[in-house]
């Protein structure tokens, strides 16, 4: 049949298929046709097929498809990693701050080893979630293999073929946990930098998270073809910040591929072989994971020690369990099964996992019967913002557990607790490293699992000491008692240092909004003649409502921000209750500075009077510390007409009517209850963010 398609016979053989091949004249769709025309879809591509002699119609058609399946099929040739040993392995990631251009680097150096077919597929090949479409942004870390011919000065300028692994990380400080779990694979980075905008907050951040692992750092200023460029200048920033060679320093632009071809050489040649022993048993490090319909959790992981093959019975370090691999290979930048691991290379493997609770990333994965020793792992993460999720409707509980559980397999770095509210029914409180975070986890819950959720205000943990010496740890308000038995002695939040670079004639007005936030200036300084450094220690609870929001307006978006964990502070806290007649509403309360409980407590009565629904009574809505009303607002009762039926008669019968309604009003505030709809929560909690 191909041979036929390659000569002139082609449209002739399909047409003779398809007439076979078609329905009957009896069918009524051959002579008068199923859309009203005279002849049938076959006997019309018969025609067309006669027309067309010289089978140029159907050839460029064909042409096409067989030509991609010619170019898959060198691609997807039978890759044999045994001849990749660890000095031709070579694993490193992209990192750099918000915008620089990592997901179009990775774009260009996969279709220059061809990878990828250039100018087909998607742009942002790597960036595969729909969230991440949307907002532009990278946040799950993704791994792609590449093959690439090289002379290495190393290896005596003998022509070899290596096998590259690059991790295409996120830049957003909420996802920095992604970027150091990234980095615990490679063994050196691409920092990239933006020629028109410079070194930014999260390239400082994430510079050091890669000094501090010891890794090689190629540094490579990116967008050098834009108007606004000055390649110069961000090279003495880099000199003066990170004391980088500026003859080291590499110039691309990702967008037109000026300069791409330096890249790959220069990994090759500054970044070091895997340090693996392939003779020692085996040991591999759990990346990551996601949940398959079909092949349950499937895991990312580098092999540090030794060999994984398929068949081979693997233990983990955390669980004890015991599982066989089912399939093993590379990402290429698909799924594609190789059979086998080597030392240093980085792939991925189903193992028959079918709860997303037995694969804990920073897991140690051993050969069964062998006794090694584990792998450090990572860090855990530390939670900055605590959020109640809760089902839209409470009848989809168990739907919203089952859709957090397999999201949390993608998303590690997302702590989760049940809990309940006498308002919002049974939920979950959970950990995220940021605001950005909580946004892009919710998205994922409705976008990925069609879950409808209402998430609560956020709120940062802290540390409460009494007079006993007992310590609590708050993350969800409404814990806290309003009137404890024990005496407070002390109360602790935690704080942040933020590090803020922005254009020089914004100082002044950044400074004014931190000492609004309470912040403590650590450091302040010029990076070059129109840019400053400035560090505050700042409370967390600060950052996370909107200073981020507020510091791009009032920089015209021209600063960058980014901050990592600092010790707790003692601090002035207090619990702010909402009480509708009396009653405290759990979901709605709050801790903050006493310095601003007032404002607080007014500005959420007042959008609460905007979203309740008037009852056939008055309704008090009050903000109180403790037992002491600090701000309130009233929501009027609707009042009915009992005056319509009396067309005259003495005054006296009027009175009556109106006393009587009013009995019946003090009686129904008394014994009626303010129900708040779901509708509400949603819109007034949105609004609090």
């Amino acid at each position: 049949m191909m041979g036929a398609m390659r000569s002139g016979r082609a449209p002739r053989v399909l047409a003779s298929l398809l007439l076979n091949s078609g329905p009957k004249s009896g069918s009524g769709c051959v002579r008068a046709g199923c859309d009203g025309r005279s002849r049938s879809w076959f006997e019309e591509l018969a025609t067309r097929s006669r027309v067309v002699g010289n089978g140029s119609w159907w050839e460029g058609r064909v042409g096409i498809a067989t030509d991609a399946a010619a170019e898959a099929g060198e691609k997807e040739e039978n890759v044999d990693l045994k001849q990749y040993p660890p000095r031709l392995v070579r694993n490193f990631s992209i990192i750099a701050h918000v915008d620089h251009g990592k997901s179009t680097l990775a774009d260009r150096l996969l279709e220059l080893t061809g990878t990828i077919r250039k100018g087909h597929g998607q742009p942002q090949f790597l960036d595969k979630l729909q969230v991440e479409r949307e907002r532009g942004i990278t946040v799950k870390a993704q791994t792609a293999t590449m093959f690439y011919n090289h002379k290495a000065k190393q290896l005596g300028d003998k022509n070899e073929r290596f096998l590259l692994n690059l991790i295409d990380t996120p830049g957003h400080v909420d996802f920095s946990y992604e970027v150091s779990r990234s980095l615990a694979a490679c063994q050196g980075v691409l920092l990239l930098v933006d020629a028109a905008q410079g070194v930014q907050a999260q390239t400082v951040a994430n510079f050091y998270l890669a000094f501090e692992s010891d890794l090689a750092i190629i540094p490579v200023i990116n967008k050098i073809d834009q108007v606004n460029a000055d390649p110069e200048n961000v090279k003495s920033q880099l000199k003066s910040i990170f004391d980088i060679d500026p003859d080291s320093v590499l110039l691309t632009s990702a967008k037109t591929g000026l300069g791409l071809e330096h890249i790959l050489p220069a990994v090759i040649e500054r970044i070091p072989q895997p340090k693996g022993l392939v003779d020692s048993p085996l040991r591999m490090l759990l990346l990551d994971s996601y949940y398959d319909e079909y092949r349950g959790v499937i895991c990312h992981v580098a092999v540090v020690d030794g060999v994984l093959k398929r068949g081979d019975k693997v233990e983990s370090a955390a669980t004890r369990q015991s599982y066989e691999v089912m399939d093993v290979g590379i990402l290429y930048p698909e799924l594609t099964n190789t059979g086998i691991l080597l030392t240093g290379q980085v792939g991925y493997v189903v193992t028959g996992m079918r709860s997303t609770k037995e694969a804990r990333i920073g897991d140690t994965l051993f050969h069964s019967r062998t006794i090694v020793e584990p792998l450090p792992g990572f860090k855990p993460a530390r939670h900055m913002v605590f959020a109640g999720v809760y089902p839209a409707d409470g009848s989809d509980y168990e739907a919203l557990c089952s859709a957090i559980e397999r999201l949390t397999c993608n998303d590690a770095s997302v702590s989760i607790a049940k809990e309940s509210s006498g308002a919002l029914g049974v939920g979950f409180r959970c950990g995220f490293l940021g605001l950005l975070h909580m946004d892009v986890f919710h998205q994922r819950l409705e976008q990925e699992h069609g879950a409808q959720v209402i998430t609560t205000t956020p709120t940062v943990p802290y540390i409460f000491e009494y007079s006993d010496g007992s310590k609590l740890t708050i993350q969800n308000p409404a814990a806290l008692p309003s009137n404890p038995n024990k005496r407070l002695i002390a109360c602790y939040e935690p704080t942040v240092m933020a590090t803020i670079i922005t254009p020089s004639e914004y100082v002044g007005s950044l400074m004014t909004l931190c000492a609004e936030r309470r912040g403590v200036q650590t450091e302040y300084s010029f990076i070059d003649g129109q840019r400053a450094m400035l560090k505050y220690r700042m409370p967390l609870r600060e950052v996370v409502i909107d200073f981020y929001n507020e510091l791009k307006s009032i920089t015209s978006g021209y600063a960058s921000f980014d901050y990592e964990e600092a010790p707790y502070q003692e601090s002035d806290l207090v619990k702010l209750d909402l009480m509708l007649n009396g009653q405290a509403v759990d979901a709605l309360a709050s801790i903050c500075h006493r310095s601003k409980a007032h404002f607080v407590g007014r500005e959420l009565c007042e959008k609460l009077k905007k979203v309740l629904d008037r009852q056939m009574f008055e309704v008090a809505i009050q903000a109180a510390i403790g037992s002491k009303v600090v701000a309130r607002e009233t929501l009027s009762a609707m009042r009915k007409n009992v005056l319509a039926k009396c067309y005259g008669g003495d005054v006296s019968r009027k009175r009556k009517l109106l006393e009587k309604q009013k009995e019946g009003k003090k009686r129904m505030k008394r014994v009626g209850n303010v129900d708040i709809p779901q509708e509400a929560f949603h819109s007034l909690l949105r609004t609090g963010k």
